[in-house]
Formats: structure tokens, C-alpha cells, sequence
């Protein structure tokens, strides 16, 4: 099935709203293209173990988010270093931080 895509500015600011309403923190690190951006999102738990999540299209046609990074706790900088150079691959990309108490029940909200 063929979904109409939501703008990526009205997508991230329903990410930001959603996550400030579960009582978390989010912010855009980088902003895209206004329409046709790819978001990918940076789930924290209490400002660590950071998780970056991207919409991949799924064998019915959904695009869902999954976990496509995480953050090693021996080496952190590896995972900031990798959030750099998706964004100067791709200048459309909106790049958002939640920080939540739960984030895998927060992204399984956003299917």
C-alpha cells in the first residue's frame, strides 16, 4: 500500500511534541530538507545509551523505524562521529534527540 508521506517539518515537530507530552526531552540537532528531509532519530535514556533510528521500508510497503546504530559505552565518540557523517552525506537529513524513559515504547509509538 502507497502511504502519503507527512512533510519532515510537521513529522519532526509531532516527535518533539510526543516526547515533551510522555514528560521527555527533544531537540533537532540538525535540520533537513522542509518536505522531503529524511528523519532519523537519536533515542536516549537519561542522556546515554544512545540509539539512532531510520525509517527502512518494510516487505508491505510500510516504512518503519528501526535501530540502525547504537551507541558503544567503551567508545562514544565513535557513535557522535558516525551521526556526522550520515548528516555530510545527506544534507536533507533532520537528525532529532529524544531523551525518554522508555525510548523503545516512544519509536514503536511512531509506526
Amino acid at each position: 500500500m502507497d502511504q502519503a508521506r507527512l512533510p519532515a517539518h510537521l513529522e519532526a515537530g509531532a516527535i518533539l511534541r510526543l516526547a515533551e507530552s510522555q514528560g521527555g526531552f527533544a531537540t533537532v540537532l540538525a535540520k533537513g530538507e522542509r518536505d522531503a528531509g529524511t528523519v532519523m532519530i537519536v533515542a536516549l535514556c537519561h542522556g546515554k545509551h544512545g540509539v539512532l533510528y531510520e525509517r527502512m521500508p518494510q516487505a508491505d510497503g510500510s516504512r518503519t523505524f528501526i535501530a540502525a546504530k547504537r551507541q558503544n559505552a567503551e567508545n562514544p565518540q565513535e557513535f557522535d562521529d558516525y551521526l556526522a557523517r550520515r548528516r555530510a552525506q545527506d544534507s536533507d537529513l533532520w537528525l532529532i534527540e529524544v531523551d525518554i524513559a522508555d525510548p523503545e515504547r516512544f519509536i514503536a509509538q511512531l509506526a
